[in-house]
């Protein structure tokens, strides 16, 4: 049996209102659809590899309200182990999320039950982390616990491949830590704190070195359409490019590429194939509503990929350096 995806994250109901755009500063704006969906940053990325058909273990917290019972049954049906999926006193997570009808949106989270989870939920859940092929994390719980699982995930030997999302800046010892480090632009930016910003064209690559600087074994920068930057230890790099398609919702794009990164490196495919075949996931989850609706199956990953006409080993072109 394979080693299972742990994820240890935030648990969330997403609120979700559509409008023709996403109101500016002090505006109201007329909406025309409202929806709920499950979502949190870490379920999401727990049922875009379980949809993958690889076993998924998730740690977590939910309130003890009605929106808790809901969040756990959605990670059932999705097939994740939730023994780690604890319930706390309280509120459960929830984001409030504007989309506009071109596929942008702008989020507010707000941590409830995923705010509670801590270093001693690690410790109780010790050897399920010990035992993962993969470790999922993220930035919508505490920074304590993050900083504990990458202790936990060293000593282990265990690749931990950490979402730095919200945007913030980072220690660096636990950077350190970090064997795949997966910011987009935004968050990048956040991260370097002490160079310059400016993330425009060739600048990319150059702001992708200093990151790995910073300690990370390796990175992917994830730039939306336009695919995504790996840059290994080894010194290897080269750009995947993005698959053009029509984007409907791209709320949990980044969750989709990296659940589905973590099933690549869990199949043991290359880093270089896992993230062409998370580009492939992520491309087709933003032509579909909501978070965890849009996660695709796997036969529908490798459909796509056959339409495409695209081979996994044809679709890495070098990085250009200046």
């Amino acid at each position: 049996m394979n080693r299972p995806i742990v994820v240890v994250g935030s648990i969330n109901l997403d609120l979700v209102a559509r409008a023709e755009r996403i109101p500016a500063v002090g505006e109201t704006v007329s909406g025309h659809q409202f929806r709920t969906f499950f979502g949190g940053k870490g379920a999401n990325q727990a049922v875009a590899a379980a949809r993958l058909g690889y076993p998924v273990c998730m740690i977590g917290r939910v309130g003890d309200d009605a929106f808790g019972v809901q969040l756990r049954e959605a990670l059932e049906q999705d097939g994740i182990d939730v023994n780690g999926v604890e319930e706390t006193e309280g509120e459960s997570g929830v984001a409030l999320i504007a989309t506009s009808d071109a596929g942008e949106n702008s989020i507010i989270v707000v941590p409830g039950a995923n705010g509670k989870l801590t270093v001693s939920d690690l410790e109780r859940h010790r050897a399920t982390i010990e035992s993962a092929a993969v470790v999922l994390t993220q930035l919508e719980i505490p920074i304590a616990v993050v900083e504990r699982i990458s202790e936990i995930t060293r000593a282990a030997g265990v690749p931990l491949v950490l979402d730095p999302a919200p945007a913030r800046a980072l220690d660096r010892i636990l950077l350190q830590r970090i064997d795949w480090l997966t910011p987009n632009e935004a968050e990048t930016e956040a991260l370097l704190t002490s160079i310059s910003k400016d993330l425009a064209g060739q600048d990319i690559e150059r702001a992708a070195e200093h990151l790995l600087a910073m300690g990370p074994r390796n990175l992917i920068l994830k730039c939306g359409e336009r695919g995504a930057l790996v840059v290994q230890e080894s010194g290897f790099t080269c750009w995947i490019p993005g698959f053009k398609v029509h984007a409907v919702d791209t709320t949990a794009a980044g969750d989709a590429f990296n659940g589905a990164f973590a099933v690549g490196l869990a199949l043991g495919k290359s880093p270089v194939e896992s993230a062409e075949f998370a580009s492939a996931v992520a491309a087709i989850s933003v032509t579909r509503d909501g978070a965890q609706p849009s996660m695709p199956k796997m036969h529908e990953v490798e459909e796509f990929l056959k339409t495409e006409r695209r081979s996994l080993r044809n679709a890495a072109v070098p990085a250009q350096h200046s």
